[in-house]
């Protein structure tokens, strides 16, 4: 069976791609919505410690995958030969959580939503964290789709494969 691209990136140097690509972002994005959903059910003064863990979470997640976003950018995507549409919706879903997630990032760092009210900012960062797990799903769902079954031949033209996470 042939891979995506972004299940290659999971397989290849095992364990540390999987850690660095899905494990830590995955784990992260978890505790954010954990924190999330904690913060507003508690919300007033029994929040207080769930808001500070969501707020710090968020701004450790948005920086860490910016660093993922332009480590993948800079070195694996201008080289990929593209192995059909779930390759390109499985890796192009992935890197889109970028927007969201470094968006909450600034939100946390006030260099957005300043003259929204607290509930705002609340109702913004719950909807980029719902658009980041929608993409999230959409980058796993294609990218465990063997490519072949979107119509892709690895035998029609060039026949190379790139390989993501190598150098």
């Amino acid at each position: 069976m042939t891979m995506t691209h972004y299940m290659e990136l999971l397989a290849v140097n095992q364990p540390w791609n999987l850690i660095i690509y899905m494990v830590i972002p995955v784990a992260l994005a978890e505790a954010l919505v954990a924190t999330e959903f904690f913060t507003v059910f508690l919300r007033g003064a029994n929040a207080g410690a769930w808001r500070t863990w969501n707020k710090w979470i968020g701004i450790v997640l948005g920086f860490y995958f910016l660093g993922i976003f332009l480590n993948l950018m800079i070195t694996t995507v201008p080289g990929i030969e593209w192995r059909g549409a779930a390759d390109i919706l499985a890796v192009g879903a992935y890197l889109s959580g970028v927007v969201p997630l470094f968006s909450i990032a600034l939100l946390e760092l006030g260099v957005i939503g300043k003259g929204k009210s607290e509930d705002e900012k609340m109702k913004l960062h719950f909807i980029l964290l719902t658009v980041f797990l929608v993409v999230a799903h959409v980058a796993m769902v294609f990218g465990m789709v063997d490519p072949t079954v979107m119509g892709w031949n690895p035998h029609g033209g060039g026949g190379h494969m790139q390989h993501m996470g190598h150098q």
